[in-house]
């Protein structure tokens, strides 16, 4: 189980600005590097609000060494045929973080993990319990990839190149500062990477990375060297944001200031955000919101209508049961006042349809 389940974390553990590692493995300057910006550090990126603090490897183990086995039984997570040939705006979930949109006449794809596995290797590491309901090469034509930062789960190689060979051309895939060149470094080119709070327009559609509370690392020797982020899109017929990984912290208000201070755009008609991946709570509090955070987000946010993603698809990942999220979120929903609908989840492969925006 160390091996598999834990093999990401473990790898993810070494902090690059420690003092040996840097002499042990030459690393360099943030190319980036802009000391006018409180993210920006020599060796990478920080957060905003805290979040920093380093997970090491004996962490790591003893973690891996506590879990249950086995594990209690699974309900059915649900899965939908996906609907994708709506006019209107819709949203279809993938899987985990995986979701596909159509807004603004684009189809927007975000964070695709198709693999069988998020890891580097193809026989360890978190295991897909549920396939994804379609492949790459079944979807239609995808205008816009966006990813929100490089871990297995949600920056998956052969997913991208894939997406990169689809019929009609590539789509363009917009990232955060230092994926831009490892996306070249696997032969894709049509990439455009950002700063936090940087847009980058495509058609109708305005796109904005925003800060979140998480890091950055697919190896052990480059923990925050790329950036990590949010999305908020802007299009005539939807406003919506995805979260992509992260910790509950003040970003969220923020954010929606941000743009309340821009003109019709206060509060989101879609927020995509994470409801998994939140067990054990003392190893994923910075990183990982849990329902009742998620909840939280919501609200700070000034989402009209959330949909809880980041869960019900790779086994192992973290502690809690794959299907125990939506039952926390029920529970979050009651707490704080929020209706049923206004933050649900779906099924893997359903296409929710949100009409446009007033």
């Amino acid at each position: 189980m160390l091996l598999g389940a834990g093999l990401l974390w473990a790898a993810h553990a070494a902090d690059p600005d420690h003092p040996l590692i840097n002499a042990v493995t030459g690393s360099t300057r943030n190319p980036y590097y802009d000391p006018a910006k409180p993210h920006h550090t020599p060796n990478g990126f920080r957060n905003l609000y805290g979040g920093q603090q380093e997970k090491g490897l004996g962490e790591v183990i003893a973690w891996q060494m506590s879990r249950r086995s086995p594990r209690p039984p699974l309900q059915a997570i649900p899965t939908a045929a996906p609907q994708l040939d709506t006019p209107e705006p819709s949203v279809t979930w993938l899987g985990h973080a995986s979701s596909l949109l159509h807004a603004g006449g684009l189809r927007i794809l975000m964070d695709p993990q198709f693999s069988e596995r998020a890891s580097p290797l193809s026989w360890a590491g978190p295991k897909r319990l549920q396939p994804p309901p379609l492949q790459p090469a079944q979807l239609p034509h995808v205008d816009v990839v966006l990813i929100s930062h490089n871990h297995y789960d949600h920056l998956d190689e052969a997913s991208v190149k894939a997406l990169a060979a689809q019929a009609g051309g590539s789509p363009l895939f917009i990232v955060p500062l230092g994926i831009k060149p490892w996306l070249e470094g696997i032969g894709i080119r049509n990439a455009r990477e950002l700063d936090w709070w940087e847009s980058h327009r495509v058609g109708a559609v305005e796109f904005v990375i925003t800060p979140v509370q998480h890091w950055s690392s697919r190896t052990p020797w480059d923990r925050r060297e790329t950036l990590w982020g949010g999305w908020a899109l802007f299009a005539p017929n939807l406003h919506a944001f995805f979260s992509g990984d992260t910790g509950y912290s003040a970003d969220f208000k923020a954010i929606r200031e941000h743009f309340a201070r821009q003109g019709g755009r206060d509060g989101f008609d879609l927020a995509l955000l994470p409801i998994g991946c939140y067990e054990p709570r003392s190893f994923m509090k910075d990183q990982h919101v849990n329902p009742e955070e998620a909840v939280r987000m919501h609200l700070d946010l000034g989402a009209r209508h959330s949909i809880g993603v980041h869960w019900g698809t790779f086994q192992d990942l973290c502690d809690e049961p794959l299907d125990q999220a939506p039952v926390d979120l029920a529970l979050a929903r009651r707490q704080h006042g929020v209706a049923d609908g206004a933050f649900e989840t779906l099924a893997i492969g359903q296409t929710k349809r949100l009409g446009a925006r007033p």
